[in-house]
């Protein structure tokens, strides 16, 4: 006999077509925004939806290793794009020749144009020492994190929303700026705000420096190498 129904449990069915179709929507649509941010403030209603969205990402064990810092102030998010300055004209010397000249060409940040940079960290602790998920790889708390970027970044697309993701840091410079303690690990920084214009496809398709692999070369059946 099935037992009642205590209330942790609820029916469950698929999306109608158009709740469905706007799911895939915003992913398909999805874009890294880096300069066409309006200076627009985003209102507080707006942020709390999207931090909202990001707190429900699933975790670990349960763990919601993460934390947002939500920096409007001019002055620190200067200091942040110094740090990304010093970092980018590091990794354009990574590259050779004319792909130096197109690495530095292309523009990689809007950290000054959004109206708010959100770091999004993780916290290894907060589960303790020992974490239910993550006994055998102790990245997932990380992975994790990962996956609250990525439910935010969904939503604010569905609210009209600009994020781009800025990588190109020394960790330890975000830290000092923003008071990070030591054991907590940055995972992003993102700028948001309203934008004017949004790339069909994505910008560094666009611009040629990659393009979509095919899908049908990522798949594999039953062992790697299967196709």
């Amino acid at each position: 006999m099935r037992p009642l129904n205590d209330g942790a449990l609820a029916g469950a069915s698929a999306f109608d077509s158009e709740e469905r179709d706007a799911v895939y929507r915003a992913i398909m649509t999805r874009r890294d925004v880096r300069d066409q941010f309006l200076p627009d403030p985003l209102p507080d209603d707006v942020v709390r939806r999207l931090l909202e969205a990001a707190h429900h990402a699933p975790s670990v064990g349960f763990m919601q290793p993460w934390n947002f810092i939500l920096v409007r102030d001019p002055a620190i998010r200067q200091q942040v794009w110094q740090a990304f300055d010093r970092a980018n004209r590091e990794a354009a010397e990574m590259f050779d020749g004319e792909r130096r000249d197109k690495y530095r060409s292309l523009k990689l940040e809007g950290i000054l144009r959004a109206p708010l940079g959100i770091c999004v960290t993780c916290d290894p602790t907060r589960g303790g020492s020992v974490v239910l998920g993550r006994t055998h790889n102790p990245r997932m708390d990380a992975y994790s994190t990962v996956c609250a970027v990525q439910n935010l970044w969904l939503a604010a697309r569905a609210e009209g929303v600009g994020i781009g993701w800025v990588s190109i840091f020394h960790e330890s410079d975000l830290k000092e700026i923003l008071g990070i303690p030591p054991h907590i690990e940055v995972i992003a920084w993102l700028c948001a705000g309203y934008f004017d214009e949004l790339y069909v496809e994505p910008e560094l398709a666009v611009k040629g420096w990659r393009q979509r692999l095919p899908l049908e070369e990522l798949i594999f059946s039953d062992r790697w190498g299967n196709r």
